[in-house]
């Protein structure tokens, strides 16, 4: 069994061109869901599925699905899944989504060229708006997939001009029916770039991911006395900013001791604030801000969670000010199947490739299938761990070593 490199590298270079951009340096594309951009990359790759003898369908939130029966396979039993999604960021780079949708549908083909008796379906995935950049939910349609969003709420989603997720997928002919089901699926696989530099810096072309981090996004609000910045004296003043910007390092070392403790994988990041009445001459009067903590430890996020609930309640006694503190967005680590972890190994030993283990922290469609079916995740190398950028880069050889252990894992998990 051997995948053709230099299809994958055609697919993924033909794919790269739908909403590309010109820029100065490296290669960009902008695909955003309903757009004339997904339309061509969508009809490509449905294109490339039938091509390999695939049948296609469609489900309502635009997830396509190309879907093989082997005449050695039972055609009722649990099929093995793998896929990824075609859609980017603005001016992204060409390799974040397409590699795993047309990773799998190389490793595919190659199963098939190789004429192997295979005992399950095998299916290939792309998912709708794994980005969330123009409907606003990312990994929409693996949400929609794992039931976590319905199909009526994913369709009444809207656009900054209005547009629903429905109507966008109507207007490029991408509107199906039904919704796919995981807890269908014997197992699935995704390759995706590392959007790291763990494997590069360590030289080694496969990364077998063992867990997906998890995610608490705490809103928090700061509120203290908006007031002339020239007559208000600094002693009576309740400058809301400031107040902040305490609880903003002190979350910094806070994960910094984290770190150099038991929780090597720990990370916490305000990223975003809101300041008013935001004026050159007026003392803050109210801050909000967010808090992105990850780790794949729950017990880990949970502290630093509490640590964040605690600072504020110090500060209220420190500074005079009120806060509010919430947390609007929970989701918990995912652990990766160690079946499916296991078959990528073999696979790699099988054709001589290093693997090494690593966590994700970044989070992809695989989080929200986890609950339903046996996952896996891998990684190619990102040259500087550069991502969601033109700069963007997996080199072929990677891409055609990631696939040929995809490939591997893939017939090994449609055979057990």
């Amino acid at each position: 069994m051997q995948i053709d490199a230099e299809r994958l590298q055609r697919d993924l270079m033909k794919n790269g061109r739908f909403g590309s951009v010109d820029v100065d340096d490296g290669h960009a594309r902008t695909v955003l869901t309903g757009t004339e951009a997904d339309r061509r990359a969508r009809e490509y790759f449905v294109s490339r599925l039938r091509d390999a003898g695939m049948d296609v369908r469609i489900d309502a939130v635009g997830n396509i699905v190309g879907r093989w029966v082997p005449e050695t396979a039972d055609p009722d039993s649990r099929p093995v899944a793998t896929g990824s999604h075609l859609d980017s960021v603005p001016e992204g780079g060409i390799f974040d989504g397409p590699l795993g949708v047309y990773a799998g549908l190389e490793a595919v083909r190659a199963i098939q060229e190789a004429d192997l008796p295979v005992r399950r379906p095998l299916e290939v995935v792309c998912f709708t708006e794994e980005e969330g950049q123009r409907f606003g939910v990312g990994a929409l349609g693996s949400a929609v997939a794992s039931e976590s969003l319905s199909i009526e709420e994913a369709h009444a989603l809207t656009d900054e001009e209005g547009t629903t997720l429905k109507d966008a997928l109507d207007s490029i002919g991408f509107l199906g029916e039904g919704r796919i089901r995981p807890e269908g699926w014997d197992s699935w696989l995704e390759l995706h770039i590392e959007q790291d530099s763990r494997l590069e810096s360590r030289d080694v072309p496969v990364g077998v991911v063992t867990t997906i981090t998890g995610i608490a996004r705490c809103a928090v609000s700061i509120v203290g006395e908006a007031n002339h910045a020239g007559t208000t004296l600094m002693s009576q003043r309740t400058d809301a900013l400031t107040a902040a910007s305490t609880v903003v390092t002190d979350i910094e070392t806070a994960a910094f001791e984290r770190t150099e403790s038991d929780a090597p994988t720990a990370v916490a990041t305000v990223g975003s604030l809101d300041v008013s009445p935001n004026a050159p001459n007026v003392v803050p009067g109210r801050v909000d801000f967010t808090v992105d903590i990850r780790d794949i430890s729950h017990e880990s996020m949970m502290e630093l969670v509490e640590f964040v609930r605690e600072r504020l309640q110090q500060l209220e006694r420190e500074r005079d000010v009120e806060t509010s503190f919430s947390l609007p967005r929970y989701r918990k680590p995912r652990r990766m199947s160690d079946r499916c972890r296991q078959a990528v190994h073999e696979s790699a030993t099988e054709v001589e490739t290093s693997a090494v283990d690593l966590h994700s922290g970044a989070a992809h469609d695989t989080m929200r299938l986890e609950p339903f079916t046996d996952v896996g995740l891998l990684f190619a190398p990102s040259k500087g761990g550069i991502s969601h950028n033109p700069l963007e880069w997996t080199d072929w050889e990677d891409c055609a070593e990631c696939t040929q252990v995809l490939a591997g894992s893939l017939f090994a998990l449609s055979n057990e």
